[in-house]
Parts: C-alpha cells; sequence; structure tokens
C-alpha cells in the first residue's frame, strides 16, 4: 500500500517533485552562466547580495530557467497521464482503458491529446519567455 495512498494529492506530490529537478538544475546553470564582470559591475555599484541577484543575474539566467520550466512542463504532462493507475481522470485515462480493453482507437485518442497538450504547454512557455525577455531589453534599453 503506498504511504501517502492512491488520488489526485499523491499525484500532484509526485509530479511536484519530479519536476523540480530541471528546474533547479537549469537555475543553477543560469546562475553559473552570468560572466564575472556583470557580477563584478554590480558589487562596484554597492549592490548588496540580493539585489546583484535579482536585478543582474536572475534577469540573464531567465532564459535558462525557462528552458527548465518548459522541459519540467512537458514531462509533467506525460508523467501525468500515468496517474490514471491511480485513481485520477487524467487525459492518460483513455490510454489506460484503451489498453485495459485492447482499445486501439481509446490509446491513440489519449496519446494525441497528451501529447497535443504538452506542445501546446512548451509553445506557451516559450512565447511567454519570448516576450519577457523582450520587455525586460526594452526596459533595460529605456
Amino acid at each position: 500500500m503506498p504511504v501517502l495512498g492512491f488520488g489526485a494529492r499523491p499525484a500532484l506530490l509526485a509530479l511536484s517533485l519530479y519536476g523540480l529537478l530541471p528546474v533547479v538544475q537549469a537555475t543553477l546553470a543560469g546562475l553559473d552562466s552570468v560572466p564575472a564582470p556583470v557580477r563584478e559591475a554590480a558589487e562596484g555599484l554597492g549592490f548588496p547580495p540580493w539585489r546583484r541577484l535579482l536585478a543582474a543575474e536572475l534577469p540573464l539566467a531567465a532564459p535558462l530557467i525557462l528552458a527548465g520550466l518548459r522541459t519540467t512542463a512537458v514531462i509533467d504532462v506525460g508523467t501525468a497521464a500515468i496517474a490514471s493507475t491511480i485513481g485520477v481522470r487524467t487525459l492518460g485515462t483513455p490510454i489506460i482503458l484503451g489498453l485495459d480493453g485492447d482499445n486501439t482507437a481509446y490509446v491513440v485518442q489519449g496519446a494525441v491529446l497528451v501529447a497535443l497538450l504538452a506542445l501546446v504547454l512548451d509553445q506557451a512557455i516559450g512565447r511567454v519567455g519570448r516576450w519577457a525577455t523582450a520587455s525586460e531589453t526594452r526596459r533595460a534599453a529605456a
């Protein structure tokens, strides 16, 4: 018997934990990619560490952080389909029902829905990232 039982709560917890690694790795990679002169300039301006992080490092690391968010979103959409096996109704439910009842049409229907949602979510996060980066660039130029 699973420790957390069955249903939506354990599924959400598992998806949250599973999605942390790509975001954390991307954030660390993004912060590591900030050039040393940028850090030195912020330090030279007298920025305390928290302001240096918010004003100089995070804006430059944002593209990599958003890439991690996109990766997590796609992974979680695909993995959420498996939550149907623990009693949660998801887009993966037709896949599980189709596999159980040997119904290829159900399996294809569920797989197409999951794939489309993953693609739409990936593109939406990408567009938000491009918009945020462009607005940050416009603000910095002003």
